[in-house]
């Protein structure tokens, strides 16, 4: 349904070619902005993490609101491999937006967080008001840690400068056009390749990192773009918002979801040599709900059937490394 508030305002999404970002831009649309109002930009015309090109970004763009979607990360194995490079891109990445909304008089900037900010044995569920009370995970820390220093960037500049930067969390995304690569994805996509390949090859057992027995809550991404969109629209205060659906799944029984859905009938082996993450992750997402209204509305099984069969369409192409974004 269209909405005053975006036919007039010019919007830069950063990231917004990407998995969350494609859903981010066509909830925009959806919500009344005009197409031509919407600029996103691409990682060949603006590198982030350079002062310069994000000054030239701003000059292009003359937004009246920023949606930082933009990340440099990966999976567990990603993030163990890249923890200096994931750190400083997205510190980088945010300072320099951050700074230059500032500068420009920038009407609103959303800064999207990561549910990796918060502490290892963060209390069940996860509190907006826990985040400062340890250290993150250490396989997922310096991007998380990066992620929570902008959180403190947004507020101090709300402070002294009068920004309206707002900061949400949301917890694990999933949905179509998630990245399928081994090499670098989260957990859900991982999980549906490995069965679907192994399927494919007659495999006996497929093979998987940890012991199963961390949990995680997964959002839809379709339903953390209604999420991030309902705040840049209706959420003008400092602090952090969680976006989630408050239900916890184990790893285990996850994997045991999708191999059922998949139709992998073998055996799933666990590698206890290699690293679990972060024992829990479940939110508390009342802050969300009474702030701005915004409630998931994706059932998981449902979320996940619908992954699943984007997936068995793109699979071809998938593995011909072809771009499938926006297919």
């Amino acid at each position: 349904m269209n909405t005053p508030f975006w036919l007039a305002r010019r919007v830069c999404i950063t990231g917004g070619a990407g998995f969350l970002g494609s859903f981010v831009s066509e909830r925009l649309r959806a919500a009344g902005a005009p197409q031509d109002n919407m600029f996103i930009p691409r990682r060949c015309d603006y590198d982030l993490t350079r002062e310069a090109d994000v000054a030239r970004l701003y000059a292009d763009a003359r937004p009246q609101v920023v949606i930082h979607l933009a990340a440099e990360v990966g999976g567990i194995g990603a993030n163990r491999d890249n923890p200096g490079r994931y750190f400083y891109a997205n510190l980088a990445m945010g300072l320099h937006l951050i700074e230059q909304a500032r500068q420009r008089g920038v009407e609103k900037f959303i800064q999207v967080g990561t549910i990796c900010a918060y502490p290892k044995f963060t209390p069940i569920p996860f509190r907006e008001e826990e985040l400062w009370n340890g250290y993150p995970e250490e396989t997922n820390a310096p991007y998380g840690v990066a992620k929570k220093a902008l959180l403190v960037m947004c507020q101090a500049y709300r402070a002294q400068y009068g920004l309206n930067a707002i900061y949400l969390l949301p917890v694990n995304l999933y949905g179509p056009r998630d990245n399928f690569d081994l090499e670098s994805s989260h957990v859900i996509p991982a999980l549906i390749r490995k069965f679907w390949e192994a399927k494919a090859a007659g495999a006996e057992s497929v093979t998987l990192w940890g012991d199963g027995s961390p949990t995680r809550e997964f959002l839809y991404v379709e339903d953390a773009a209604e999420g991030i969109v309902a705040a840049a629209q209706r959420y003008d205060g400092p602090e952090p918002v969680n976006l989630g659906n408050g239900r916890e799944i184990r790893i285990k029984d996850l994997a045991d979801m999708v191999a059922r859905e998949v139709g992998f009938v073998g055996g799933i082996t666990w590698d206890t040599s290699k690293p679990n993450g972060q024992p829990r992750r479940c939110l508390d997402v009342s802050r969300a709900r009474e702030l701005f209204g915004f409630e998931a509305q994706t059932s998981f099984e449902q979320g996940l059937k619908r992954t699943i069969a984007w997936y068995a369409e793109h699979h071809d192409a998938i593995l011909a490394g072809r771009d499938v974004q926006h297919t």
